[in-house]
């Protein structure tokens, strides 16, 4: 194994789930997007096979493993947040569940199987390529956040390609670009079942969605409680610190 922390990489806590993870301020850190998705996907339990795309230094496929036995795949472009995820993986002792690829999104079903998955989690870039607002961030974080190298309906594709009839995809995203990703769901063949809008507090509008999709499924959508993420304290809510934290005290 090589030198497990290089440059300014730290080793941070996964609190809820005893875990530890690679990160570094100058090139990736995950963010409260990446515990909501995963505490909001549905997962198989014991046997089956999930794919995180987009994994970025692999906090999703960490927290995933707290809930699910079954194998899990993540797909990461770049090489520098992969090899940041393989080494939390091996850190952890996770080896034999999790599997880190350093791999392009766009046309990976080819390579690891068309219609194999029960899950696919996907935390895409949220931003347009000509959006100009934060293109002054450095190269690994503007390839994180802008669609530069993978747009939305490529990503929804690509989950699409690798779920079972039946299988389950779940996204976070921006609340703005809820009709694009519901039209790209159709497209793909995934039905939209749920969505939760996130609020950073009581009223203030809402700025991050969770949407899962069943591949083939029937329409049906549920629309679930909205979750606030600060209270009037500006505190977390006991919501959120149940999902950071395993208690809310």
């Amino acid at each position: 194994m090589k030198e497990l922390l290089i440059d300014d990489e730290r080793l941070d806590y996964l609190l809820a789930e005893n875990l530890r993870i690679i990160q570094s301020p100058s090139v990736f850190s995950f963010s409260l997007d990446a515990v909501l998705l995963a505490k909001f996907a549905y997962l198989p339990l014991r046997a089956g096979k999930v794919v995180d795309l987009c994994a970025g230094n692999g906090a999703i496929p960490l927290f995933l493993s707290a809930r699910t036995k079954a194998e899990i795949t993540a797909v990461e472009l770049q090489e520098r947040l992969a090899d940041m995820a393989d080494r939390s993986i091996r850190y952890n002792n996770l080896e034999h569940q999790i599997r880190i690829l350093n791999d392009d999104v766009i046309g990976i079903a080819a390579k690891i199987g068309y219609e194999s998955y029960d899950t696919v989690t996907c935390n895409p870039p949220y931003f347009l390529a000509h959006e100009a607002s934060e293109k002054n961030l450095k190269e690994h974080v503007a390839i994180a956040r802008h669609e530069i190298h993978l747009t939305l309906e490529q990503a929804i594709q690509s989950a699409s390609e690798l779920l079972k009839q039946g299988g389950k995809a779940a996204f976070v995203h921006r609340p703005g670009r809820l009709l694009d990703i519901v039209t790209a769901m159709r497209a793909n063949r995934i039905e939209p079942k749920r969505i939760q809008f996130v609020y950073p507090k009581e009223g203030k509008d809402a700025n991050t969605l969770l949407i899962e999709g069943t591949k083939d499924g029937k329409p049906d959508l549920k629309i679930l409680p909205p979750l606030y993420v600060y209270g009037p304290n500006g505190e977390y809510t006991e919501e959120v610190r149940l999902l950071l934290y395993g208690h809310n005290n």
